[in-house]
């Protein structure tokens, strides 16, 4: 009888640690890219320049992995409570035929990243702030070298941190304040937390903002967190919707769009 209950006991914490384990190592890679592209792309904060290449990296890459861990452990425990999925957590559990209704979710996926790259493209030419800074001229090959960072750690880290942990806590927490159906979301709480995501979507961005265009302005401001919220919105439907892996594909169809414009723009 205690065999039996050390079995019962030890096969959920297995589960549990699969499921972590499966997320975290996918995030894991935005992580590195995110990392990597740091030291590349530099220059360094004074005593990280001083270390060597992989202490250097292992130190930048620290706080995200952190992040990423309580994202991930979050997101487990709020998601499946208010009906929010995820194929790979699915898999993970013992699911193999998680991947099947996959398949069904990405031409919505890639029709809506696709759309609201377009359209961020359309409102940056006519409404957006002037006066962005580049130290150089881009090139295909500083284009091209933002591809991991864009696809792996916007496509997949982000979406890890902003709708499985934050949207997901976000929604489980109005969930249970509101009294809602176990593993049933009400649109006007899902709209709650998809708005509430988005925004700090949009808000993250503002120091990649004060870098482009020297300085925060108000102009400038509205402009990348109305604009990335934008982006926000559409990922976080995806995922309440569809799935966290739809989220992740239609966040990375918005970078393919921005990366074909960025090189088309090259030529032009």
């Amino acid at each position: 009888m205690e065999l039996v209950r050390t079995v019962a006991t030890r096969t959920p914490s297995r589960a549990r640690v699969r499921r972590f384990g499966y997320l975290y190592v996918l995030g894991l890679l935005g992580v590195a890219a995110a990392a990597a592209t740091t030291l590349v792309v530099g220059p360094l904060p004074s005593p990280l320049a001083s270390l060597s290449p992989v202490v250097a990296f292992l130190l930048v890459a620290l706080q995200p992995a952190v992040l990423l861990a309580v994202a991930v452990v979050v997101g487990g425990y709020a998601a499946p409570r208010v009906g929010l999925r995820s194929h790979v957590r699915a898999y993970a559990s013992g699911n193999m035929a998680a991947w099947h209704g996959f398949r069904s979710e990405l031409r919505t996926a890639v029709l809506l990243g696709a759309l609201a790259g377009g359209t961020l493209l359309v409102l940056g030419w006519l409404v957006g702030p002037v006066g962005a800074v580049s130290g150089e001229r881009a090139t295909v090959a500083t284009v091209l070298a933002g591809v991991p960072l864009r696809f792996l750690y916007g496509g997949i880290t982000e979406e890890l941190l902003l709708r499985w942990g934050l949207l997901s806590a976000v929604a489980a927490l109005l969930w249970r304040v509101g009294g809602g159906d176990h593993g049933r979301l009400s649109s006007p709480v899902a709209w709650a937390a998809i708005l509430v995501a988005a925004v700090l979507f949009g808000v993250g961005h503002l120091p990649t903002a004060a870098t482009l265009y020297g300085e925060l302005t108000p102009d400038v401001v509205a402009f990348v967190v109305l604009g990335n919220s934008l982006g926000g919105v559409a990922y976080g439907w995806l995922f309440w919707r569809h799935s966290l892996e739809a989220a992740m594909v239609g966040h990375a169809t918005t970078h393919v769009v921005f990366v074909a414009a960025s090189l088309v723009f090259l030529h032009v």
